[in-house]
């Protein structure tokens, strides 16, 4: 079996590459000084650059002015972003994007996805649910009434919400249905609350009063929540691996060149034990993200549902992730603390992915479901 990455998919990686190559990842105030948000905009300036190389239209079929590439290709660009801890909704964008394209109405993706593509339209999504542990799906409910559909709720820790241009927003029908909405932020009964995550990005809690929207502008295909959901969670997961990879290249590069008794600390052998367990995890983290990628871009069957290599690789990345952060911590010393130091900003980043939609622990249980109902022979 070819488990090499496609040419396209190879070139997606190199533009990405050259365009993060020019981002700081202090271009903002730090998290730990700053008592609210640390911006009230994602980088607009990045965002443009991303346009401009093709890449916000990657995961967009040729119809729309994409380049038609798989959530492998996404999950690729997404790992270089999580590098330089880059402010852009890429993640939400693309997934919804991929979602209404995939599973949405056709003359609202015709209007909407080549505007995606320019970079003239953002898009966010409400995932979280009221408290970011329950399904999101259950915190708004749908209902319709005559042509339109009303909705009522919660959804909380939406990204990215005050600047986004429409609000994927999944809500429960009376019948049990998942269905997603689109919703624009300053839509009749929609009321954005701020709220400030841990690694200082402004969030909104989006709450819904009888929100009145047609029909166009929901989703009701059977899966397409499911499908959007796994498709956010396996996209934290890359960001997860991106960012894991550079806090590990950076603490080689410090324990590189601190010396104690005259010698480089990474030499010793505690130091090198410590950051060889962590090389093992990012190995892990990658190998599982890349099999749930796989499985959510190709449709393809295996002993469990794809939910299920979804619920392994957040579990890996949730776990790792936390793991290599602390590490590097320790093996910086106090220095790891420095607010003129990165390494306190991808750690806030860090700890924002491991819950993000859901701890490991909500995984394990999703996986310990799956295993239940479907018994391995």
């Amino acid at each position: 079996m070819d488990f090499t990455f496609s040419e396209e998919q190879q070139a997606a990686v190199e533009a990405a590459k050259a365009v993060f190559s020019g981002v700081a990842p202090d271009g903002v105030p730090s998290p730990a000084l700053t008592p609210g948000a640390v911006a009230e905009e994602f980088d607009r300036p990045l965002w443009a650059r991303l346009a401009a190389a093709d890449l916000l239209s990657l995961v967009l079929a040729p119809a729309h002015g994409g380049a038609g590439l798989d959530p492998i290709a996404l999950c690729l660009v997404l790992r270089e972003s999580a590098k330089v801890l880059a402010r852009v909704p890429l993640l939400e964008t693309s997934a919804v994007a991929m979602t209404l394209e995939r599973h949405g109405d056709p003359d609202m993706a015709a209007e909407l996805l080549p505007r995606v593509g320019r970079g003239d339209l953002v898009l966010t999504v409400g995932a979280n649910g009221r408290s970011g542990h329950d399904p999101a799906e259950l915190a708004v409910t749908a209902r319709r009434e005559g042509d339109r559909w009303v909705l009522d709720g919660t959804q909380t820790g939406v990204p990215w919400a005050r600047c986004a241009d429409r609000i994927a927003i999944p809500a429960h029908t009376p019948e049990g249905r998942t269905v997603i909405v689109l919703v624009p932020p300053g839509h009749d009964g929609l009321t954005l609350a701020d709220q400030v995550s841990t690694n200082g990005e402004l969030l909104a809690e989006a709450r819904l009063d009888s929100v009145r929207v047609t029909t166009r502008e929901v989703i009701d295909t059977e899966g397409a929540w499911e499908w959007l959901r796994g498709l956010l969670t396996t996209g934290t997961c890359a960001l997860a691996l991106g960012l894991g990879e550079a806090v590990l290249a950076m603490t080689a590069a410090y324990t590189g060149k601190r010396e104690q008794f005259g010698f480089p600390v990474a030499t010793f052998q505690a130091v090198a034990v410590q950051a060889a367990d962590r090389y093992i995890d990012l190995r892990a983290m990658e190998v599982t993200l890349w099999q749930a990628a796989w499985r959510i871009g190709s449709g393809a069957a295996g002993a469990l549902p794809a939910s299920g290599d979804i619920a392994v690789a957040k579990i890996w990345a949730s776990e790792g992730v936390r793991r290599v952060v602390q590490t590097a911590q320790h093996l910086h010393g106090g220095f790891g603390a420095d607010t003129d130091y990165p390494l306190h900003r991808y750690h806030a980043w860090a700890k924002h992915l491991e819950l993000s939609l859901g701890p490991a622990a909500a995984h394990e249980e999703t996986l310990g479901d799956l295993l239940a109902a479907h018994p391995l022979s």
